[in-house]
Formats: structure tokens, C-alpha cells, sequence
């Protein structure tokens, strides 16, 4: 695991897009990643701008954007099973365990899930 590598919840995107100054000290230098998933649920937002889009568009192309595979999808699946997470959350946080990255997100409900590195974040 790398010190400068982090897996981003859609929720601490969003954050960050809406000027959170505390998030963006703390992820100044680290690298972002996001599942597909998280990806889709930004760029899918109803009633979004295209303004915003751009926005979105452009803080993207400064993450590694991570695709399903095989791996993702057994290890979403055990999550979905074990800890009854939605879709988005656990593919998010299935691409953070296979990573074997910490996965920020402000969402309490993933405390729960012992096989993730949480960085938790109380906005």
C-alpha cells in the first residue's frame, strides 16, 4: 500500500467539488482513485449543470478511474452479501480492498466493513 494513494467515495467528491478546504489540504498530494461506479453516479447526476459536468469532468481526469473485473466483482459480492451494501457503495468499496488502498468517504455505514482501510470524514 502506498502512503499517497487513496480510493474516493462519491460523497467526498462531491465535497471536494463544492469547496471543501479541509478535504482538499488533506488530499493535496495523494492520488485519487474512483470505482466506474462512482464515476457514473457523478456524471449521472439528475438535474446537473453543464457547468457542473465540466467540473466533474475535469476533477476525473486528474483520478485513476478503476473498472469491474473478476476480482472487484467477487469481492463486491461477498460485501453485498455480508453487509447488505447498495450497488455504488459496495463497488466503491470492493475497488478500495482490491486496491488495498484506504477508501475516504463521509458515510458512517462503512465502519462496519473490517476488510476496509476507512479514512472517515465528518464534514
Amino acid at each position: 500500500m502506498s502512503g499517497n494513494k487513496i480510493v474516493l467515495d462519491t460523497n467526498i467528491v462531491l465535497y471536494l467539488l463544492a469547496g471543501d478546504e479541509t478535504l482538499s489540504a488533506f488530499l493535496q498530494d495523494k492520488e485519487g482513485y474512483v470505482s466506474i461506479i462512482t464515476e457514473m453516479e457523478l456524471i449521472g447526476y439528475p438535474d446537473i449543470t453543464a457547468k457542473e459536468l465540466n467540473q466533474i469532468k475535469g476533477f476525473l481526469e486528474d483520478c485513476t478511474v478503476v473498472d469491474i473485473n473478476e476480482e472487484i466483482k467477487q469481492i463486491y459480492s461477498k460485501l453485498r452479501k455480508q453487509y447488505r451494501l447498495k450497488l455504488g457503495d459496495a463497488t466503491a468499496a470492493a475497488t478500495a480492498i482490491y486496491l488495498d488502498l484506504p477508501f475516504m468517504s463521509a458515510d458512517k455505514g462503512f465502519s462496519k466493513v473490517a476488510e476496509l482501510q476507512l479514512t472517515a470524514y465528518i464534514p
